[in-house]
């Protein structure tokens, strides 16, 4: 990967190796059931396993993207986020901390409320007009996920201009990075969407072809395929089967040029990441 730095409330990370991102869903129905925190005091404890395993970025949901999943509130959002934020900071106060939400006042309240560090949004933007404006106003890094419509409705808006997947996402975040630039917004974290209005063919597609993302942003790549169906379906398991196939995926990531991976295990993440730095670093 290609250093880069980040600009986390007016003091430059400066970052040299692939990051691992760990995910904490303060949600009862994510997809990956072990990765659901609701009871009091959970969030804590498993930010600070996290931490002790290797994270370098925790990223905290409260609103599940699982096609299917129940509608949250904007209150109920927040109420999740505050109780896990809260949880968070207690156990360190610096760990950079992403926060998964496409409301822009969530996203507010998160940052001015608890000193979040990174917006991740899944929507590019597309599901809450005022997202762009905010993050701009708020002076943090912003993760700019490809999708096309909602969670509900994604899987049948797959179809790409002569089948290039890989082309249509350039395209579509080409023009949201101009307008974030145009705001201001300089931190750009480009996420492909592995999963989001993409078939599983276009996912292995565009991870083949990263090298093309980076090649036209120039901007850090963060990959999220940990436990996806896009491995069980391609190997006939269940998401409690996949961390093997996690690993070997996210490997591949790292050497197409992933700077972060977004991960439901960040201990055998980590140890991809310092075997991938060791190998690469001795050429």
């Amino acid at each position: 990967m290609t250093p880069f730095s980040l600009n986390i409330h007016g003091s430059l990370l400066e970052i040299t190796r692939p990051q691992v991102m760990a995910i904490i869903n303060a949600t009862p129905d994510s997809f990956h059931s072990p990765s659901r925190h609701t009871a009091a005091g959970s969030v804590g404890a498993t930010a600070e396993r996290f931490i002790s395993e290797g994270a370098d970025i925790i990223d905290v949901g409260a609103y599940s993207s699982r096609p299917g999943a129940d509608d949250v509130s904007e209150q109920e959002e927040m109420t999740r986020l505050r109780t896990a934020l809260r949880e968070i900071r207690a156990v360190d106060s610096h760990i950079p901390v992403s926060v998964d939400t496409f409301r822009s006042a969530v996203a507010r309240m998160a940052v001015e409320e608890f000193g979040a560090d990174i917006i991740n949004d899944i929507s590019g933007g597309d599901m809450d007009e005022e997202m762009f404006g905010t993050v701009a106003s708020l002076h943090v890094p912003y993760v700019l996920m490809h999708m096309r419509g909602t969670p509900a409705t994604m899987q049948h808006l797959t179809d790409y201009a002569d089948g290039d997947v890989t082309g249509g996402v350039i395209s579509e975040l080409s023009a949201k990075i101009r307008r974030l630039h145009l705001l201001g917004v300089s931190d750009v974290i480009i996420d492909p969407g592995l999963g989001f209005a993409k078939t599983t063919s276009q996912n292995f597609t565009l991870l083949r072809q990263l090298p093309l993302l980076t090649e036209a942003f120039g901007l850090p790549i963060l990959i999220g395929l940990s436990r996806k169906s896009m491995l069980t379906r391609t190997l006939s398991i269940t998401p409690a089967e996949a961390l093997e196939a996690t690993v070997a995926a996210d490997m591949i990531a790292l050497m197409q040029g992933a700077s972060i991976l977004r991960v439901h295990d960040p201990l055998p993440c980590r140890q991809s990441v310092e075997l991938f730095t060791t190998t690469f670093s001795n050429t």
